[in-house]
């Protein structure tokens, strides 16, 4: 690799950290999980040394946290407020042990004492006491630098504002963990993310009478500066903490060997579902403040401490319920109710099951304690069941063979193509017969891939079908604004608004027509191919109702089953309504004829990564239009590449191997002889 990309790769993955560093730190919002913050922080790390020519002021080696808030006075630390090295495994707690060793040039045979203390996933802040009275109250800011929220942090019943014992030192700052309790939680989650988020806003409400509402809680665990603290290691610390009147975590616990860390570790990731509080991880201090002091600091964490962090996707919890929830299609979706977990800081309540096949397979039922699992924006799901721990009185789930919502029988269609039946159990009723199948069309027809109608959510579609307002696509244009002006919530601004964007979508290109009718097994890709065989919605209408489907499996990307789809769709009479009546009513365009000589012609693109101000659906149709070809991997006939904001980093390290050109939106425009 060229020294200029290297550069460049190091650069943008710095960009990227500082980006989501202030984004936690100041807009309390997790955009990653904390495994993928960790991966990127490991890469910088590596790079740096690997390629000693790397440098930054910006490098997670010497910045912690962000810089404070400018909504907030600052004030420095008398002693920093360090992070932590993390291990993921035994080998890294092992290699953490032999660099203590090591450097304290000590048998290997040695025994460490280590405090294994539960990683409270909350804010940390630091009090300053003197004479046993709190004078002021630091958030961590970015170690060195804190917001000023005495105040705030004064409204915290936990957090003693005066300590009488004989044995306070004269100065100390107390440090620990501003968090929120599951249970508190639950009250507060149509504002906040998760708990974590809920207590970094908490305590960063300019007035504090606001914050005083807020149930938060707060535990300690460390100190910065100290003038008079009498005790030797950091046990006993924790123990002089509560009998000051500090809060301190019930699970600490004073631990010898790396075999017996492990265990520990393993015994309270089984505990932590059951807790009221998130926990991330477990953190290792050496026990002897003496060693801690010969052990020292490495650029901007202790050499004695390590936080052994639990795996970000995965969770232990249990199973409080199962509902049936039914799409589009008429298909029955099983999803688990699960207690609360945080997983990957997302707080996860529902869980998938996808299908009555799998909860028979892994025979999953209600009271189940199960491992979920979540990564990245993937729906999560049950991993395994622990049956050690199910009752003696569980049964087995009984799939419903009654739609739940219309009470049509439920079937499982059999496949011509596999020569069995479908995973998937459907309502059989004609679609909008039945509420939920009816709701779920129209949430489809209005969505971003089908009419993109603003404003026109679809909680505001629940809300409309709920009041009567719609039933049908064809009543989104004949609502009656009158009454919706009347309506909470709705103002003569937002109904005027809402009326613009359905007007302004009357017009529509018969690709996405087809698509929005929400027929199934014709995606956005089948639509388009139909689109271009019939070319206007007359034909395509005359068609359907001729009820000849001969000719279309003659088409090239049409299969039986497509055909045999928009068969049984456009045999039921209401179907066939929907499609005249919007017919009278919208604009549907004739299908683009694609240009024989486009200006990328002979031309491969994929595209990764969110870009700016145009979908990815909206690139796939100009590509094409210019007679390119859009494709969904990389390999040696791709062309180009597309980036946007958060790139599959796979994907650009095969493109990089193939040596294909990497491009931005801008670049791609500029191709068309447009401008972004």
């Amino acid at each position: 690799m060229k020294k200029d990309l290297i550069k460049e790769e190091y650069k943008n993955k710095i960009k990227l950290i500082t980006h989501y560093n202030q984004r936690y730190y100041n807009d309390n919002v997790s955009e990653i999980s904390d495994k993928e913050y960790d991966e990127l922080k490991k890469q910088i790390l590596d790079l740096e040394d690997k390629y000693k020519f790397l440098k930054s002021k910006s490098s997670p080696k010497l910045i912690i946290g962000y810089k404070p808030s400018k909504n907030f006075k600052k004030a420095k630390h008398k002693v920093p407020m360090l992070s932590l090295a993390n291990a993921f495994d035994e080998k890294d707690l092992i290699n953490f042990e032999k660099k203590i060793l090591n450097f304290l040039s000590k048998d290997k045979d040695l025994k460490i004492s280590y405090t294994a203390e539960p990683k409270i996933d909350g804010i940390s802040a630091s009090l300053s006491y003197k004479n046993g009275k709190l004078v002021s109250g630091l958030s961590r800011g970015d170690g060195k630098e804190g917001e000023v929220i005495t105040s705030n942090l004064a409204t915290i019943k936990d957090i003693p504002k005066t300590i009488n014992s004989k044995d306070f030192p004269e100065e100390i700052d107390i440090r620990g963990e501003v968090f929120i309790k599951n249970s508190d939680f639950s009250r507060l989650k149509d504002k906040f993310a998760n708990p974590r988020n809920a207590a970094s806003g908490s305590l960063r409400q300019k007035n504090s009478d606001d914050t005083k509402k807020i149930p938060l809680k707060f535990i300690a665990y460390t100190y910065g500066f100290e003038k008079g603290l009498v005790v030797n290691n950091q046990f006993d610390y924790l123990k002089k903490l509560d009998e000051w009147g500090f809060k301190t975590n019930p699970l600490n616990k004073l631990i010898t060997g790396i075999k017996n860390l492990i265990k520990n570790y393993n015994e309270i990731e089984k505990k932590r579902s059951n807790l009221d509080f998130d926990i991330d991880g477990i953190v290792y201090k050496i026990n002897e403040f003496a060693l801690q002091k010969r052990l020292g600091f490495v650029a901007n964490a202790p050499r004695w401490a390590i936080a052994h962090k639990f795996s970000s996707n995965k969770a232990i919890s249990k199973i409080v319920g199962i509902d049936i929830q039914i799409g589009r299609t008429g298909a029955l979706t099983p999803v688990a109710k699960i207690k609360p977990i945080n997983i990957g800081g997302v707080l996860v309540s529902n869980a998938t099951l996808h299908n009555e096949d799998e909860i028979n397979r892994k025979d999953i039922r209600i009271g189940d304690t199960v491992t979920v699992e979540r990564a990245g924006d993937v729906i999560p799901h049950i991993l395994s069941v622990d049956l050690n721990k199910r009752s003696q009185n569980s049964k087995k789930f009984i799939f419903p063979n009654k739609c739940p919502s219309c009470g049509s029988k439920t079937i499982k269609e059999y496949n011509s193509s596999t020569k069995k039946s479908d995973a998937v159990r459907r309502c059989s009723s004609e679609g909008y017969y039945c509420d939920k199948i009816s709701i779920e069309k129209l949430k489809h027809f209005v969505s971003k891939e089908a009419f993109n109608i603003d404003g026109l959510g679809k909680k505001i579609v629940e809300n409309f079908w709920s009041l009567k307002l719609i039933k049908f696509p064809q009543d989104i244009y004949r609502l009656d604004f009158k009454k919706i002006e009347k309506l909470e919530g709705w103002g003569n601004l937002s109904v005027k608004n809402l009326k613009y964007s359905i007007n302004d979508k009357k017009k529509i290109s018969l690709e996405k027509f087809i698509y929005a009718l929400g027929i199934r097994h014709i995606g956005i890709e089948n639509a388009k191919i139909l689109s271009k065989y019939f070319n206007t919605f007359v034909k395509f209408r005359d068609f359907v109702i001729s009820n000849d489907y001969t000719d279309l499996i003659n088409i090239d990307g049409i299969g039986e089953t497509q055909v045999n789809s928009l068969k049984n769709f456009f045999s039921h009479k209401t179907n066939l309504q929907v499609l005249d009546e919007l017919g009278k009513i919208l604009n549907i365009e004739n299908a683009i004829i694609e240009k024989k000589n486009g200006l990328l012609k002979n031309k491969t693109f994929l595209v990764t990564g969110k870009l700016e101000g145009i979908s990815r659906a909206e690139v796939k149709s100009l590509i094409e239009e210019n007679s390119g070809v859009s494709v969904s991997s990389v390999s040696k006939k791709l062309n180009f590449l597309i980036i946007g904001e958060k790139p599959t980093k796979k994907k650009i390290e095969n493109a990089k191997e193939l040596k294909i050109k990497i491009i931005d939106q801008e670049q791609f425009l500029r191709m068309l002889n447009k401008t972004s």
